[in-house]
């Protein structure tokens, strides 16, 4: 039977406060950035969080599928002379951290001191309107088969495997998209 490997996901948090005037150019300069980053390989996706949804502190959240592609990324001479190019728009620097945790859904902790989490009740509204629609789906799906056959219709199996068919889609695809759709009412105060 194949093992299955854990994550390699690897997170990079960049934060950036822009220098007063500078925003425009600056966001000029991300977009450019961002499209770089997506022509890097292993490049899974990005967020990127304005601390009040229209200030000048910024927080990009970029996913690599590898460590080593992460590496290569943040070495490159392309990052290089982009972080070179923006310098002068910041206050601070270029503010980095690499995450090897698995997916998270909303804030980065490390990037909590600048971009604080949304409220809670925000979070469980958002979660409660993506899990709830599957609780009622995925059942409906496996009924065929728990007909079929009875020992996996079994309270234990059963909810063992619904469970994991709500789950895993939520966390790895459904909330990181949701979250990122809803990124401005999640950080509207």
């Amino acid at each position: 039977m194949p093992t299955i490997e854990p994550s390699n996901v690897v997170t990079l948090v960049i934060q950036h406060q822009v220098r007063p005037g500078c925003l425009p150019a600056y966001e000029a300069w991300l977009k450019r950035a961002l499209a770089a980053a997506e022509q890097q390989p292993g490049h899974l996706g990005v967020n990127v969080i304005r601390a009040d949804g229209q200030g000048d502190a910024f927080t990009t959240v970029l996913r690599f599928a590898e460590g080593w592609q992460l590496d290569e990324w943040i070495a490159s001479d392309r990052r290089r002379l982009l972080i070179d190019e923006v310098l002068p728009l910041l206050e601070g620097g270029d503010q980095i951290q690499v995450s090897r945790d698995h997916e998270f859904w909303f804030t980065p902790e490390q990037a909590q001191a600048q971009a604080p989490q949304p409220p809670k009740w925000k979070q469980a509204v958002l979660t409660y309107l993506v899990i709830c629609p599957l609780t009622m789906l995925i059942p409906l799906l496996w009924q065929p088969l728990f007909q079929q056959y009875p020992a996996l219709g079994g309270v234990v199996p059963s909810n063992l495997l619904i469970t994991l068919c709500i789950v895993v889609p939520v966390v790895f695809w459904i909330m990181p998209v949701v979250t990122r759709c809803c990124a401005g009412w999640l950080s509207a105060r």
